[in-house]
């Protein structure tokens, strides 16, 4: 029996920690285990390697306890977890944390306790904050720290805590918190041994003169198959009810009078949905050469490019791949960017796969998420696994297909915290682990991605035509600064863009309206002194939300009210400048007082049945326009949408960033094929003050080649992905002053070693976030360097930097690799 275990903490340090085994337990690689870390924390730690070798130096703390029975993690996990950690540049307990659902991640809490021992004669009188936290502490026998401070509304009370453990008038204590809880039902059952006769006998001459609890027990013996050969089936309390059609009154009689009892069974979250399936929708004969080819690309290459248009259909490809992987006893990951995606999916999905469809992203409950990982643990059914980009963790033992529908999609990079990941690219490496193949499906293939197609690194199959030959929809492009000249703009609207939606409205059709800005407006001024309200925390102004009549600043979540008066010279004269979708939406109400309308953005789908419901009421016609975000140009279908405005294009294409081209391309194109859909061709009202610039010209024609030629041009002359690798250094510290100083001394440093390669230090355009200032550096590598031997080097200069100057160590300092 090995006598030590490594074990993974979910923690921002490198490597693993050496932990003693007892001799009754027995753990095995991918086990969860408690251990100690610290002086008082207690972890949940996943057992990564075991041996006998033992450590010199230091004495050996003990595991607590073994919380599986069974590893929780399947081998090929802990090495995808690795190369997160290796090509991402974190630690491996950082990606542990963000791979796990916190169900599965058991946590200590600190409680506090008052010593029955302590005498304040002894130790010398309390201070009246000291008495105030003794006595609560007193009252409750056992209490949270956190809970000590709300209670008493002190600052700092870890401070009178601190002073109280040193008089030792209290104890501190861990508390092990378990945050899983299984849902459960109630069953019944009789209370009796199966095949006692004589027994059941009984029972009916108890209920002999109540005919309900008669009913109830024929129920009973009918659900649950008592009278045959087989152990009986179990019995949920519903049914039962529901089948005798009785109130729960007559069960509590039955079961007074010893015939029945209850008991609690564990079930899983999601729902049985039936066999009653359909087969997945005949494919066109355009749709059945791209999926012939795609096949063929298969048998050479591991990874395959779906380009295919808006509305050709990529969808019902998809479906008839999932279904060959299925035949052959193979599970399916299929990714998608956004949470709304999933509800039009999963109903298409569920009609064709059943109960062999799961669905996992974060708007389920963290017990839901538990359960469809526990399922996947212990069956290795064939099954399609619907989700965002963390169901790249999931633990798959038949992994043969993975699809990344609109892979050029920006939501599939992490951004904080640790590991920043790329949803897309950890998909294609755990296909590449399980031996399973990927397939990326987009209408507008990310540049990189298509580079790799036209090298032949990938697979490449084109689907250029809308399913059922509709055309691609006209694209109207409107000048605003010559319709404000002639006086045709309203607000946000021009006179054209007002009559192509009334136009289309009066046919019984849809408009969709696409604003790339949450909130009401993005900020307020003071008309007399200019004046505009910034975060306390961050380096930006507020955005105004008028549904909560506040000003918030969307990177850190500070708030305050709207002010009558200006703050800085106290006169009336805040105004609101800008347009978020929460002022589109009022405006629309204004210009079409009789429509129906909703709005879909960050604000309002912050549930996971509002999306449901926002998607619901818009297929089914009960609203007729929809204001959105980005959130409306993903992959939704409705078929009675004939126009698009798209009410601002200038912010996405002046954004100072090497790949804002890019993305105002993608979503411009995208938002654009929401129109037209089904039998009609549809019309996008585009509106921008520089309809000469290429990127208005390319969307105008649909022409995704000739953009892909232009814009990789522009990469390869001033060394952008693809032909360079990017890794972003962010360093953080509260001295604005000392960071400048660290930071340049940082990248001098850097320059020594990687040269040229290092561009920097600058502020960013938000320099503050949370009161931390932020420098960053760019690091520009050749697509062919490793990333592990990058890492190593980087963290010895980092540990050299710390020699060098001590005061680096209140830095913050991470790596963004691949930055989107």
């Amino acid at each position: 029996m090995p006598q030590f275990a490594e074990a993974l903490l979910p923690l921002s340090i490198p490597g693993t920690y050496t932990y003693r085994i007892p001799p009754h337990l027995s753990p095995q690689v991918g086990s969860r285990v408690l251990v100690p870390f610290g002086r008082k924390k207690i972890y949940t730690a996943i057992v990564v390697m075991l041996h006998d070798r033992a450590p010199q130096g230091y004495d050996v703390k003990e595991i607590l306890s073994l919380l599986d029975d069974k590893p929780i993690v399947r081998h090929p996990q802990l090495k995808f977890w690795d190369w997160i950690a290796d090509y991402y540049l974190c630690s491996p307990g950082e990606v542990y944390k963000a791979a796990l659902p916190s169900g599965l991640k058991v946590e200590s809490e600190t409680y506090i306790s008052v010593n029955p021992d302590f005498e304040e004669e002894v130790a010398g009188t309390l201070s009246d904050r000291e008495k105030v936290v003794l006595d609560f502490a007193s009252q409750r026998g056992r209490v949270q720290i956190t809970e000590l401070a709300n209670a008493t509304g002190f600052k700092n009370v870890e401070h009178t805590v601190s002073r109280l453990i040193e008089r030792e008038a209290i104890r501190v204590s861990e508390h092990v918190v378990d945050n899983y809880r299984p849902k459960t039902e109630t069953c019944v059952r009789l209370k009796c041994a199966h095949g006692d006769e004589a027994r059941i006998h009984e029972c009916f001459d108890l209920v002999q003169r109540a005919p309900k609890q008669e009913q109830l027990l024929m129920a009973y013996l009918d659900l649950s198959r008592w009278m045959g050969r087989d152990e009986p089936q179990e019995v949920s309390k519903e049914a039962l009810l529901r089948r005798a059609d009785v109130s729960q009154a007559v069960l509590s009689a039955a079961i007074q009078r010893g015939i029945f009892e209850t008991y609690k069974k564990a079930i899983n979250r999601f729902a049985v949905l039936g066999n009653k399936l359909s087969d997945p929708p005949v494919l066109s004969a355009e749709q059945r050469r791209a999926y012939t080819e795609v096949h063929e690309c298969f048998r050479q290459k591991a990874i395959t490019l779906l380009h295919g248009v808006t509305s050709s259909g990529k969808t019902s490809i998809y479906m008839h791949l999932i279904k060959d992987a299925l035949s052959l006893g193979q599970q399916v990951l299929y990714l998608v960017p956004e949470i709304a995606l999933t509800t039009q999916l999963t109903r298409r999905l569920k009609a064709v796969f059943g109960d062999r469809l799961l669905i996992y992203h974060s708007k389920f409950s963290d017990n839901e998420r538990v359960d469809i990982w526990r399922k996947l643990l212990t069956s290795n059914d064939p099954c399609v696994v619907i989700g965002v980009r963390s169901a790249v963790f999931l633990p798959y033992a038949q992994l043969g297909l993975v699809i990344v529908d609109e892979e050029h999609d920006t939501s599939y990079k992490q951004q904080d915290p640790a590991p920043r990941y790329n949803g897309r690219n950890a998909a294609i490496v755990l296909a590449q682990m399980h031996g399973a193949k990927t397939l990326l499906g987009s209408a507008t293939p990310d540049i990189g991605v298509y580079y790799r197609a036209q090298n032949g690194q990938y697979g490449l199959v084109q689907l250029l035509t809308r399913y059922e030959g509709i055309e691609m929809p006209q694209v109207k492009v409107i000048d605003t600064k010559q319709a404000r000249r002639k006086r045709e703009m309203h607000g946000m609207f021009s006179q054209e863009l007002i009559d192509d939606c009334r136009h289309a409205l009066k046919s019984g059709e849809q408009v969709i309206l696409f604003q790339n800005r949450r909130g009401y407006a993005p900020m307020v001024r003071c008309k007399e002194c200019g004046s505009v309200p910034k975060c306390e925390n961050c380096d930006v102004s507020l955005t105004y939300h008028k549904y909560t009549h506040s000003l918030s600043c969307h990177y850190c979540g500070y708030t305050i009210n709207l002010p009558t008066t200006c703050p800085a010279c106290q006169l009336p004269g805040i105004e609101i400048v800008g347009y978020g979708t929460e002022r589109i939406e009022d405006e629309v109400e204004r210009v079409f007082p009789d429509e129906k309308i909703s709005r879909m953005d960050l604000d309002t789908t912050r549930s996971k049945s509002s999306y449901d419901r926002i998607i619901d009421e818009f297929s089914a016609h009960k609203t007729h326009i929809l204001v959105g975000t980005q959130m409306v140009t993903k992959g939704l279908d409705f078929d009675r949408v004939s126009r698009v405005g798209v009410l601002n294009a200038d912010t996405m294409i002046s954004f100072p960033d090497y790949r804002s081209h890019e993305r105002a391309f993608d979503m411009l194109e995208q938002v654009a094929g929401r129109a037209g859909r089904a039998h009609k061709r549809g019309l996008v009202i585009l509106q921008t003050s520089d309809p000469s610039h290429p990127v208005i010209g390319f969307v105008e024609r649909h022409d995704y080649e000739g953009f892909y030629r232009h814009e990789l041009a522009e990469r390869e002359r001033f060394r952008y992905p693809p032909f360079v690798r990017l890794i972003n250094i962010y360093l953080k510290h509260r001295d604005d002053a000392l960071l400048g100083e660290l930071s340049v001394r940082y990248a001098t440093l850097l320059r020594q070693t990687f040269g040229s390669r290092v561009l920097g230090p600058e502020r960013p355009m938000v320099g503050r976030v949370q009161n931390l200032f932020i420098r960053q550096l760019v690091m520009k590598i050749e697509t062919q360097a490793s990333m592990s031997k990058v890492k190593t080097i980087l963290r010895q200069l980092y540990e050299q930097m710390l020699e060098l100057d001590t005061r680096m160590k209140s830095v913050r300092l991470y790596y963004d690799v691949d930055p989107l």
